[in-house]
């Protein structure tokens, strides 16, 4: 399902035009959405390509009336680019929304930095490039509405998602991180040890191997700097990796006590 004919269409800047902000933003111009980005890296052709105005000056960009302002930013570099932000070029109260993979930490930021009277929306697209690039039916976008005043731009901005047929789930930031902690850093954790082991397809794999080696490919394809972000701005993920690496050392210690107890009966 495309745009309901009742959506309001939005003016949506971004700031960080990287892989995951350019798909989401063909799916935001298929609904009608007027999208202007800024970015470290100059994505000009790019932007002229798809439709979208970019600005290199971050006054032009926040002056451009914007309905919402969309961080797409890496978790690593979201404190020092908000905190850089010449928020007074802002002409009207605006919604800002982010799109990370930890919660707390860019809530506690924009409720820091942003002016009073700007709308926060904290949101998490539980998909990419690659699982969405069929289309966004049944899969998963979990927001939390920390600080809306406007909630027409605000339902606005969520029945982006909702009417591509996304599972629209809303929690709390704090419970998102603690979910996210068990299921996205532990993925990347596996994955990472496995690439850290050169695990690589043999002969006579089984099925579940074979997904492991998935598992590998998958989060391997994602930079350091996210998984390292996952790990230094989730505070549930410290917790989530002491109990990996306990339960490596007591399956060690049981293999071990497994291998002495043969020992003893031959």
């Amino acid at each position: 399902m495309s745009s309901s004919s009742s959506q309001n269409y939005l003016k949506i800047g971004i700031i960080g035009f990287g892989p995951f902000a350019q798909f989401l933003v063909k799916t935001m111009i298929k609904q009608g959405h007027s999208i202007r980005a800024t970015s470290r890296s100059d994505y000009t052709d790019l932007c002229t390509q798809l439709g979208v105005s970019f600005f290199r000056d971050m006054n032009q960009f926040l002056e451009s009336n914007n309905d919402v302002i969309l961080l797409s930013t890496s978790i690593l570099s979201l404190s020092q680019v908000i905190k850089s932000l010449p928020l007074n070029c802002l002409r009207k109260p605006t919604l800002f929304v982010d799109v990370l993979s930890v919660k707390e930490y860019p809530r506690d930021l924009m409720l820091q930095v942003l002016p009073g009277d700007s709308d926060v929306l904290c949101t998490h697209p539980m998909f990419g490039p690659e699982s969405g690039r069929h289309g966004w039916k049944d899969l998963s976008f979990m927001y939390d509405k920390v600080r809306i005043t406007n909630e027409a731009t605000c339902s606005s901005f969520l029945q982006i998602f909702a009417s591509e047929g996304c599972k629209m789930m809303e929690m709390s930031c704090e419970e998102h991180d603690k979910l996210a902690a068990r299921s996205q850093f532990l993925t990347h954790t596996i994955g990472r040890v496995l690439a850290e082991m050169k695990v690589e397809p043999t002969p006579i794999d089984t099925k579940g191997f074979q997904k492991l080696v998935e598992v590998k490919e998958s989060t391997s394809r994602d930079s350091f700097d996210l998984f390292s972000g996952l790990f230094v701005h989730n505070r549930f993920a410290k917790q989530q990796l002491r109990e990996v690496e306990l339960a490596f050392e007591t399956i060690k210690q049981e293999l071990l006590k497994r291998m002495n107890e043969e020992l003893e009966q031959s």
